[in-house]
């Protein structure tokens, strides 16, 4: 990344833990009003109001949202609430309708994100406007798409930026409805310094039952807020109704969820301090061992150069996988560590075997 991408002030205006509810999506006046008329009995008022207008669903026939009716109906929120109200807004005509009803924050889903050509346009019709806009993680863990999106947005001076992590297709991990891969925004957090990530525990499991457990995950990581789809009655909601829940349910959640204070890199405290000190003596030591080994792994390939091996061996591979696996998990290191940790180890090695081999047969080279 640029370097003054580092240094700016990134956000959507708001500060701490940022929390974002409302329905999926507005459905009528009347819903509307219930939503808010809870919010308002529970004691429990967001930050920021959220509701689908416009709703992208692969089949015809779905159903795809209100549109711009339903953006009249956010003077209710205002009414009732005074908050910011956010929408999602796939293409140009949505962000002319949502400016035109003015709209406090934009967001961009994550269908739209995959789409660079798409996101441009959304960027074009919204240069010289000063709006804060979101942009949701797309669909598959790309990293650079997640980027991309959001420098396409601070090209045409879009300064009040942010991110939401509703997480990736996975049709193998049936645990999520989409998986929380949770690697990649504290990688985008890494990428880009300053930029707030909002989490949508909504999206990630697809049912109200598994909200608590994501979003306190999501704090503990050092997310920056909840988006989290809220209905004054979810189980006859129109859309995404077993994700959705009431604001006493939301109140709850966010009851007993632990928020952890963001600590600010200059200043960390001593004990902290002593702490990574520690870890980063330890990271030291166990990059000598690698060397150490990985030079043990040439002196295996010279041999197996020399006396004509090859460089896989299976019965070794297996007898390493397991027993190393076993002395991880006996040391409280999980299964899947280990063997992630092992994998990464063995393909560096016979990179490296690989290598002498080529080196020592010009034909190879």
């Amino acid at each position: 990344m640029e370097n003054h991408l580092q240094t700016k002030d990134w956000g959507i205006g708001l500060k701490g833990n940022t929390i974002i509810a409302g329905p999926c999506s507005a459905e009528t006046p009347e819903q509307i009003e219930k939503v808010c008329l809870d919010m308002i009995k529970e004691n429990m008022i967001p930050d920021v109001f959220r509701a689908g207008i416009w709703k992208p669903r692969t089949r015809p026939g779905s159903f795809e949202g209100i549109g711009e009716d339903g953006l009249k109906w956010m003077e209710i929120v205002r009414h009732h609430l005074n908050i910011p109200i956010t929408t999602e807004v796939g293409n140009t005509a949505h962000v002319e309708m949502a400016l035109k009803h003015k709209v406090d924050v934009l967001w961009i889903g994550a269908r739209t994100t995959v789409n660079p050509f798409a996101v441009q346009e959304i960027a074009e019709a919204l240069r010289g406007v000063d709006i804060p806009v979101m942009v949701k993680n797309p669909m598959n863990p790309d990293l650079q798409l997640w980027l991309g999106a959001l420098e396409r947005l601070q090209a045409v001076g879009i300064n009040k930026l942010a991110a939401i992590h509703r997480g990736f297709s996975d049709s193998y991990d049936k645990r999520f409805r989409n998986k929380p891969n949770w690697s990649m925004p504290i990688h985008l957090k890494r990428e880009w310094k300053g930029m707030e990530v909002i989490n949508d525990p909504s999206h990630i499991v697809g049912n109200r039952e598994g909200i608590l457990e994501t979003a306190q995950r999501a704090i503990n990581f050092g997310l920056d807020g909840l988006m989290i789809e809220t209905h004054h009655d979810p189980d006859n909601a129109w859309s995404d109704a077993k994700q959705q829940v009431t604001p006493a349910r939301l109140k709850e959640i966010l009851s007993k969820i632990d928020f952890k204070d963001n600590l600010g890199e200059e200043n960390p405290s001593e004990v902290l301090n002593d702490l990574r000190n520690a870890i980063d003596h330890l990271d030291d030591q166990l990059l000598d061992i690698l060397q150490e080994r990985f030079s043990m792994i040439d002196q295996v390939g010279a041999y197996k150069r020399a006396h004509h091996l090859t460089v896989f061996q299976s019965d070794r591979w297996k007898y390493v996988m397991e027993s190393r696996t076993k002395k991880g998990v006996d040391k409280n290191l999980s299964e899947k560590f280990m063997k992630e940790l092992l994998y990464c180890i063995h393909e560096e090695s016979v990179k490296r075997q690989e290598k002498q081999l080529r080196e020592a047969d010009p034909i190879k080279k």
